[in-house]
């Protein structure tokens, strides 16, 4: 009953910030001097990969919990926040391609942090990928905890990789040319707009997910 009155007052939290947050980005934001208008997506990539990565640090957190606990509950947490963070993270691909195509010129480019993001969408396809092939619970979340938490390590090496490798990606520093002040204010805006969203996104499926593995076992009761 808690869970369903925290989805609602983040719904209607998000029902209020989303409209503005697009507001800020595509009314209220200066325009980028040289990339112009396209700059824009920016704001969606950012809070995109932001939103991705916190989903991967639960998927973290959670793994590490069920192979302390031994708690499928722990197991739950974890693979639905590694959908949210695989959601999240195509769609921080698309609008890097979408940024990179007028910008650079072409779709994709095997930049760094591309790269490294490219193979942390990998790593965590193929978490689903082990989890599809088990049949059996326990052995399941144990494998696919093991891939989460290795998984994990990329996602250093994805914000760190522009500063490691040579990289045309846009850093979010003075020396690579630091945003404006209300760029920033904005940024912030959305990455905390969107990290709402996934929790909102999380607390559904979760809630979806338990009951599934209910139903699931009372199946499996009466089929015995």
């Amino acid at each position: 009953m808690k869970r369903r009155w925290l989805e609602k007052t983040i719904f209607l939290l998000l029902a209020v910030l989303i409209p503005v947050d697009l507001y800020l980005i595509f009314r209220v934001a200066p325009t980028e001097r040289i990339m112009g208008d396209v700059q824009r997506i920016f704001y969606l990539h950012v809070s995109l990969a932001s939103a991705a990565f916190l989903a991967f640090t639960v998927v973290f957190v959670a793994s590490l919990l069920f192979l302390w606990k031994k708690r499928l509950f722990w197991d739950t947490v974890a693979y639905t926040s590694a959908e949210i963070g695989v959601l999240f993270s195509t769609l921080v691909l698309v609008t890097g391609s979408m940024w990179a195509r007028p910008v650079w010129n072409v779709w994709w480019t095997w930049d760094p942090r591309l790269l490294t993001t490219l193979i942390l969408w990998f790593i965590y396809v193929g978490y689903f990928l082990v989890r599809k092939g088990i049949p059996e619970r326990y052995r399941k979340a144990r494998f696919a905890a093991v891939i989460g938490i290795i998984g994990f390590v990329d996602i250093p090496v994805v914000r760190f990789s522009t500063k490691w490798w040579r990289s045309i990606h846009p850093l979010l520093s003075r020396e690579g040319g630091g945003l404006d002040p209300v760029m920033r204010k904005i940024m912030f805006f959305s990455i905390g707009t969107f990290i709402l969203l996934a929790c909102l996104v999380f607390l559904f499926r979760f809630r979806l997910a338990r009951m599934e593995e209910r139903f699931q076992g009372l199946k499996k009761r009466m089929e015995d």
